[in-house]
């Protein structure tokens, strides 16, 4: 990548201040920056660092108001790290794309394969699979009988996708994740479970992003929902019968329990449990290591285990904070009601 910093900003729709025509050839991180290199301040915890760091040139917002003498270049833009996202798109669509199939990829007969795609070694693709252009589908990805994979979407290695599952266009899954595997579904007798066919899919939106060793398990009837543009960190499991409402993002370790509903642009922090059969409603921010048992309305966040307001789990946490000192209190009060019987 070698841009100019006028390149670059009128990329972005950006202003400049410093130096239009130096040359950009790498991103870096701010602390660690050096001549030739682009990074951005989005976080204030890393101020200081614009003030001394070696990068060519930092992005920063129209708000950014310098305190000390400033010897790199500015961008300026409404939003810095939106501002690095697009430019690292950019920078992402001028690799090259692998096109190709391996002598080591194994495609059934009936299968439907469009154009421009990559199936790398021991890719594996079950009998009347339907693979749109420009696919990637990378070593040892196995398709399982009758899914459908729409266009420009990229699965990385390991993926496994299990008979009758559906992708939508330009989504990415990441290496180990498995889509479509039974949900939990055992039926209790005496001293033994009788296990209940999952005969049901998954159904994945478009532009979705699925994270490393997530699984999704497919629906005992019916199917398991993720619907467009959701974000899935790694390690996530969604259950059965699942629904993920658009825009909804989930951070590494969280869990979704069968036939909940999960409404749109919910943010899910790390490490939390839904329980299942409820109801989250949109816009619903949920955090880390909370574990939720009853259904949340819209544009509500909520914290702690079990899941409550923010505001009243906030207090709850002063409150076991004091609980040492009141324990202290309590057993001094009881021991002066003793010496005074």
């Amino acid at each position: 990548m070698k841009f100019t910093v006028q390149k670059i900003a009128d990329i972005l729709s950006a202003s400049v201040e410093g130096n239009p025509n130096t040359i950009i050839h790498s991103v870096c991180k701010i602390e660690e920056g050096y001549e030739g290199g682009l990074s951005f301040l989005a976080n204030p915890k890393y101020t200081d660092y614009v003030y001394e760091t070696k990068a060519t040139a930092v992005i920063v917002s129209n708000g950014f108001v310098p305190e000390k003498p400033i010897q790199t270049t500015l961008i300026r833009t409404e939003n810095p790290y939106l501002a690095l996202a697009k430019l690292l798109e950019v920078y992402q669509q001028m690799k090259p794309k692998k096109v190709g199939v391996s002598p080591l990829a194994y495609v059934a007969n009936s299968a439907k394969i469009g154009k421009n795609i990559y199936l790398g070694e021991f890719v594996s693709i079950g009998e009347n699979a339907i693979i749109e252009d420009e696919v990637q589908l990378f070593p040892q990805v196995c398709i399982g009988d009758g899914v459908k994979i729409g266009k420009n979407t990229t699965l990385y290695s390991g993926v496994k996708v299990y008979a009758d599952c559906e992708i939508g266009h330009h989504t990415i899954i990441h290496a180990g994740a498995v889509i479509g595997a039974d949900g939990f579904g055992f039926a209790q007798q005496e001293n033994d479970y009788i296990k209940v066919p999952q005969v049901g899919n998954v159904v994945i939106g478009n532009f979705v992003e699925i994270g490393a060793n997530t699984c999704i398990d497919r629906a005992t009837l019916g199917s398991t929902k993720i619907h467009d543009h959701v974000k899935f960190d790694n390690l996530i499991q969604i259950a059965h019968n699942c629904e993920i409402g658009e825009g909804s993002a989930f951070a590494s370790q969280s869990g979704v329990s069968g036939s909940t509903k999960i409404g749109k642009r919910c943010i899910i922090a790390g490490q939390v449990g839904v329980i299942g059969h409820l109801k989250i409603g949109d816009q619903v921010v949920i955090g880390a290591q909370s574990g939720v048992t009853q259904n949340v309305p819209d544009n509500k966040t909520v914290l702690g285990t079990p899941a409550v307001s923010a505001l009243e789990e906030k207090k709850l946490i002063i409150y076991r904070k004091k609980l040492p000192e009141l324990f202290n209190q309590i057993n001094e009060i009881k021991m002066q009601m003793k010496k005074s019987e």
